[in-house]
C-alpha cells in the first residue's frame, strides 16, 4: 500500500477563508500533508475582525438548502464531496427558513478547530508575501487580496486585477426591537416563522425613502467608476432606481400579513438571526455604504427600530478577482503554470457557497498533481462544474462574478414549460455529478492500492 505522506510533492494553500479551508481540508482528507498560510491575525483586512478560519464577513446565511433549487443542488454536490464547510455549517446552523444560516463566530471557531487540530495541516500565521516556488499551490487569498500579493498576482498574471464593490448589512440587537410592532412571521406561513418583520404603512415607507436617498454617503475612492455586484448592491442604490423598487426587492410585504391588522403592510423590512440564541438579528438586504451617524438616524426610522442598538453597521469594501477565462482551466490550474492553483472568490464566483465549492476542486486536483495523477475536470452539467465552466471559458470581455443559478447549467433542448427545463436541468446534474464522483472514488481506491 502506497503512503502519500512520503510520495506526494508538497502542497501549500494560501488563505483560510472558505475556499482555502475546503482546499487544505481535501488535501489533508487524501493523506497529504499541507502547509496553510493565514495572514490574520498578523494582518487585517478591512472587513475581517477575527483570526479564525472562514469567517463570514458579510450575511451569515449560506443561501438556500432546498434540493430543487440551483443553491440546494451545489450544496447537495459538496456535501457528497465531504465540504467542512457545510459540516460546520450544519452544526452551527440557526433558524432561516429554508435558507441555511449559521452562528457565524460558532462557525469560524469550528471549522478552525478542525484544521488546526488534523494532523496533516501545518498552520502558519503569517502573511505571504510572494508565492512557493516549489510543489503544488492553492492561491485562495480572496477578494480582500493583501496589497503585497495583489501585486505579486498581477505580476505572475501580467495584468492588474479586476474588482467591484461588496457589502455587508447592519446587526442589530435583538432586545432592543419593539417586539409591539415587529413580529415573527415567515412569507405566506410557509414553514417556521424564522424571520422579525417591520412593517411599514404608505407614509412611514415615504419617510424612510426620503431619507435614505438623501442621506451622506462614506466616500470611496473610484466609487462611482466600480462594478457593483448586484446580489450586494446597496439598498440606498436600488431605492435610487424608483420610488417603488424597494416594494420588490428587499422591502417587499407579500405573504406577511400584519398580526395587529390583518392586511397586508405597504412595505416590510425583515431582520434574520445572526447567532444560535438570536439576540443578534441582521437587516436582509440592507447592504449599504451610509455613513454611520446616517445608518443609525435613517434606519431608526423603520418602525420597530428607533431604539435599535447597533451592534455592526453597515459597510462596503472593495472585491478583487482575475480574469478567470484568460488565466484557468476548468481544473482551476494556472495556464501559465499548472502546478498552481486558484480558488474562492478570486476566481470570479460570487457567494459563500460558490467560493468553498472551487476551493473543494481545487483541493482534489491539488492532492491528485501531487500524487502525480492527472487533475479530475468536472462536467459543466452538473453545479460544481458549471462553476468551473464558468471561470474558465466564459466571455472574457465581459466576465464578472457569477454565483451558481439554473442559467449557468447548461439548458435542455426542445420546446418544454418552465418547470420541465428545471427538472430535466436537475435530473442531468445529478447524473452528471454522480457519474464524475463515481471516477474519482475509483481513482482514489487505485491509488490506495499503490497503482497508477
Amino acid at each position: 500500500m502506497s503512503d502519500p505522506t512520503r510520495t506526494a510533492m508538497p502542497v501549500t494553500v494560501i488563505g483560510a477563508g472558505l475556499a482555502g479551508a475546503e482546499a487544505a481540508w481535501q488535501v489533508a482528507r487524501a493523506g497529504i500533508e499541507v502547509r496553510l498560510v493565514e495572514m490574520r491575525p498578523e494582518v487585517y483586512t478591512p472587513a475581517h475582525s477575527t483570526p479564525g478560519f472562514a469567517e463570514l464577513v458579510c450575511s451569515n446565511s449560506l443561501g438556500s438548502d432546498r434540493d430543487a433549487t440551483a443553491p440546494g443542488l451545489l450544496k447537495q454536490e459538496m456535501r457528497a464531496l465531504g465540504s467542512i464547510v457545510l459540516e460546520c455549517a450544519d452544526n452551527t446552523r440557526v433558524a432561516a427558513g429554508q435558507a441555511l444560516a449559521v452562528d457565524r463566530r460558532e462557525f469560524s471557531a469550528q471549522v478552525t478547530a478542525w484544521l488546526e487540530s488534523h494532523p496533516r495541516v501545518k498552520v502558519i500565521r503569517q502573511e505571504a508575501i510572494e508565492l512557493p516556488t516549489e510543489g503544488v499551490v492553492v492561491v485562495a487569498t480572496g477578494p480582500l487580496t493583501s496589497e503585497a500579493m495583489s501585486r505579486r498576482l498581477a505580476s505572475l498574471l501580467g495584468e492588474e486585477h479586476l474588482f467591484f464593490f461588496d457589502a455587508a448589512s447592519p446587526i442589530v440587537e435583538a432586545d432592543t426591537v419593539d417586539w409591539s410592532v415587529a413580529y415573527w412571521a415567515s412569507r405566506y406561513g410557509r414553514g417556521e416563522a424564522d424571520y422579525a418583520n417591520c412593517p411599514m404603512n404608505e407614509q412611514e415607507y415615504e419617510a424612510f425613502y426620503d431619507a435614505l436617498i438623501t442621506a451622506e454617503l462614506a466616500p470611496m475612492h473610484e466609487f462611482e467608476s466600480m462594478k457593483l455586484f448586484e446580489a450586494c448592491m446597496p439598498v440606498e442604490e436600488i431605492a435610487r432606481r424608483g420610488r417603488d423598487t424597494l416594494l420588490f426587492g428587499p422591502l417587499k410585504p407579500v405573504g406577511l400579513n400584519d398580526p395587529r391588522t390583518g392586511r397586508r403592510p405597504y412595505a416590510v423590512v425583515q431582520l434574520r438571526r445572526e447567532n444560535r440564541d438570536g439576540s443578534l438579528l441582521n437587516l436582509v438586504g440592507f447592504q449599504t455604504r451610509l455613513t454611520w451617524p446616517s445608518q443609525r438616524a435613517v434606519f431608526r426610522l423603520i418602525p420597530g427600530l428607533a431604539d435599535a442598538e447597533f451592534v455592526r453597521y453597515g459597510v462596503m469594501h472593495r472585491n478583487t478577482y482575475i480574469n478567470g477565462p484568460r488565466h484557468l482551466l476548468p481544473t482551476l490550474q494556472l495556464r501559465s503554470e499548472p502546478r498552481m492553483l486558484f480558488a474562492g472568490q478570486l476566481t470570479g464566483v460570487e457567494g459563500y457557497m460558490e467560493s468553498a465549492a472551487t476551493g473543494i476542486v481545487a483541493g482534489i486536483n491539488a492532492a491528485r498533481l501531487a500524487m502525480g495523477h492527472p487533475p479530475l475536470v468536472w462536467p459543466d452539467a452538473c453545479c460544481i462544474g458549471a462553476l468551473c465552466s464558468h471561470v474558465s471559458s466564459s466571455a472574457a470581455g465581459d466576465y464578472q462574478p457569477k454565483g451558481i443559478s439554473f442559467g449557468l447549467l447548461p439548458q435542455c433542448t426542445g420546446r418544454r414549460r418552465r418547470d420541465d427545463k428545471r427538472r430535466c436541468q436537475l435530473e442531468r446534474a445529478r447524473q452528471s455529478f454522480a457519474d464524475a464522483l463515481s471516477e474519482l472514488r475509483a481513482s482514489a481506491a487505485a491509488d490506495t492500492e499503490g497503482s497508477v
